[in-house]
């Protein structure tokens, strides 16, 4: 469970990034939460690292990240629930418009809310195909499972992925983003042609794409032939 004060927090951190798209500042955190310094700050963020509802880029200034919001029911950490990719897929069923549970009851209000992304056709999780580039299909997705950032979607293709759970003709939702982080799923784009969407794991100058499915190979290219178009946030599935 959570503190009133970490809870408080982490309202206003997410809302803050859903407003301007990126994280508030100590002072303005610490103002915020009316404390008298940066340090109960630090106490309340680390404590929330702890528990998996925020994570810090330490690399990078005023980056934090939601990972969740507090859970309705059991708040068991993003990580005791990840598989080693790094993806817990986050899946619904075609017409609904939220997760059941899943954000803290400050959110649920927007559960309802939904935004259009581009479907971009689909996208090969057997062999690498083309994206259909086109804007023509759009899908209707809840704002609050999207978070900060640019989106679209991808209709997936083959099985070299269902080990993670992710189907034959399940709607990918993507962040559009260049860097990723070892073991994240992400959609690739191999000499400016071939996308598909693979594990990425980094050796060096060289990148895998690996596979969820043991009948697939890991392919492995020199890192300026790979460029990331986005990482797999979430999964629709209609039954």
């Amino acid at each position: 469970m959570l503190t009133r004060k970490q809870h408080q927090l982490l309202l206003y951190i997410d809302d803050h990034l859903r407003r301007t798209g990126y994280s508030p500042s100590f002072d303005e955190m610490k103002d915020a939460l009316e404390l008298r310094s940066k340090s109960g700050i630090h106490r309340l963020i680390s404590a929330l690292e702890e528990r998996g509802f925020l994570r810090r880029h330490h690399h990078r200034a005023r980056a934090l990240e939601v990972l969740r919001l507090p859970h309705m029911g059991t708040e068991a950490p993003v990580a005791a629930l990840a598989s080693e990719t790094g993806f817990v897929p986050a899946v619904l069923s075609q017409g609904e418009t939220g997760l059941d549970g899943a954000f803290s009851e400050a959110s649920v209000a927007n559960d309802r809310q939904t935004v259009s992304i581009p479907l971009y056709g689909r996208i090969a999780a057997g062999l690498p195909i083309e994206a259909m580039q086109d804007d023509s299909d759009r899908i209707e997705v809840p704002i609050s499972l999207l978070g900060t950032g640019e989106h679209y979607a991808l209709t997936v293709a083959g099985d070299s992925m269902i080990e993670a759970g992710i189907l034959d003709g399940d709607i990918a939702i993507i962040r559009r983003r260049e860097t990723a982080e070892n073991g994240q799923i992400i959609v690739a784009l191999i000499d400016g042609q071939e996308v598909t969407l693979k594990k990425l794991r980094r050796r060096g100058s060289m990148i895998a794409l690996e596979a969820a499915n043991r009948d697939y190979e890991t392919r492995i290219f020199p890192a300026e032939r790979v460029n990331i178009q986005g990482r797999l946030i979430a999964l629709f599935r209609q039954y």
